[in-house]
């Protein structure tokens, strides 16, 4: 089903750049995502104050389904406690930085509280406090000058049978560069020349796509994070979007490997269809485990064995410690050895997700040392943090049967 889904995302978006005439995705993307983004400017004469707003609750007024994604989406939390603690101090200690930040966490030129001038880092004149909050807006991706951008219709069309004159904010302009995965890269790819570790680019998603499989078959970004063309931009952070991109597997042989109980068992984590690493960035950890549990849960003292899948860094980002991470069809295995001594123990099977692994431990470092202005959300953010960990597979086996229960 997903391969026939790409083969017809691949004929609409070819059959809307002959209707274009056509200006290529390439182009359009870079002129599109040309940062810093320029401001919007004064609206169009007679519009309302619905037509000219910048806020995500009044594009709501009219396209309530997808601002009600949005709200639960990633990208509205883009300027979270964790963002926003960090730039309160380094709006006063490393403006320039904190500007920087701004260019992928609240695109606008209006939800910068500085900008760049021939002097300098100056204040923005234009800043708008309520809109920064809400990190990457509808207008972030929509709106360029007051005018609308989006996708073709759903048959392919590009232009509206009622003059545009006749519709809200002068209607949209239609373009087949929010169906490619081009659309996403100037957040999700650091440049060549980008910020490094280990000789390799700290945010590199979009190339990792570019390299799998799911690339030569037509499927884009859009048709895992937006399926259906809906706002949501499900990732790491969601138990179900985690499960659907898995095959996750136990050998169902129980090996002896000696006499007296011992035992061998195998848990197979596999990436089937995640369309780059798994997990692509630096911050999340994933932990297979296995270990011996009595018969009231309690866990055998020294039987726990793991194994970790991730990318791991130190916190000043100055050196990578390993790199585990799972390409397309790569698969981590954790071979479980132990011995069973009682009839009475099972080995159970974890895969535990932690999204923000590494910001908890950036976090305490930072409080550690003093968060300055932004201490009040940086301590949210880390209680955030040590939330967000959840089980995406657990199974329990008796040793030396091949059934058992699980979930």
């Amino acid at each position: 089903m997903r391969r026939v889904i790409a083969y017809v995302a691949v004929a609409l978006v070819a059959a809307v750049g002959v209707a274009l005439g056509a200006e290529r995705v390439t182009d359009f993307v870079g002129r599109h995502w040309a940062a810093p983004l320029r401001p919007q400017g004064p609206p169009p004469k007679r519009w309302s104050a619905l037509e000219s707003s910048l806020e995500p609750k009044d594009c709501g007024a009219c396209h309530p389904v997808q601002f009600g994604d949005w709200r639960t989406s990633a990208h509205a939390a883009t300027m979270g406690p964790g963002v926003a603690g960090q730039l309160d101090e380094m709006a006063v200690t490393d403006p320039a930085a904190a500007r920087e930040c701004y260019v992928c966490h609240a695109p606008l030129a209006e939800q910068s509280p500085v900008t760049r001038t021939r002097a300098g880092i100056a204040p923005n004149p234009l800043f708008d406090a309520e809109l920064r909050r809400h990190g990457v807006v509808c207008a972030a991706c929509h709106v360029r000058g007051h005018q609308r951008f989006g996708p073709p219709r759903r048959d392919g069309s590009l232009v509206s049978a009622v003059p545009r004159e006749r519709l809200p904010h002068r209607g949209v302009t239609r373009t087949p560069a929010f169906l490619s995965s081009e659309f996403c890269r100037d957040c999700h790819q650091f440049r060549p020349d980008g910020f490094a570790v280990n000789g390799k680019l700290l945010q590199n998603t979009y190339e990792e796509w570019k390299a799998s499989p799911f690339a030569r078959q037509g499927v884009q970004c859009q048709d895992c994070h937006m399926p259906d063309r809906r706002h949501l931009w499900r990732g790491i952070h969601d138990e179900g979007m985690v499960k659907s991109g898995l095959s996750i597997t136990v050998d169902p042989d129980v090996s002896p490997v000696g006499t007296g109980g011992d035992f061998v068992r195998t848990l197979d984590v596999r990436n089937t269809r995640v369309g780059h690493a798994f997990p692509t960035y630096v911050t999340p950890r994933v932990i297979v485990r296995g270990e011996m549990i009595g018969p009231t849960g309690d866990v055998v003292p020294g039987s726990r064995q793991e194994t970790v899948i991730g990318r791991e860094v130190e916190l000043d980002l100055s050196r990578e410690l390993s790199d585990t991470r799972l390409a397309p069809g790569q698969s981590a295995r954790l071979r479980y050895t132990g011995r069973a001594d009682r009839q009475d123990v099972r080995l159970r099977f974890s895969v535990i997700v932690e999204p923000d692994a590494f910001y908890t431990r950036f976090f305490e470092a930072l409080l550690a040392q003093g968060a300055g202005r932004g201490d009040a959300r940086i301590r949210a953010a880390l209680e955030a943090s040590r939330r967000s960990s959840f089980i995406v597979f657990q199974r329990e086996v008796s040793v030396g049967a091949a059934n058992g229960s699980g979930r």
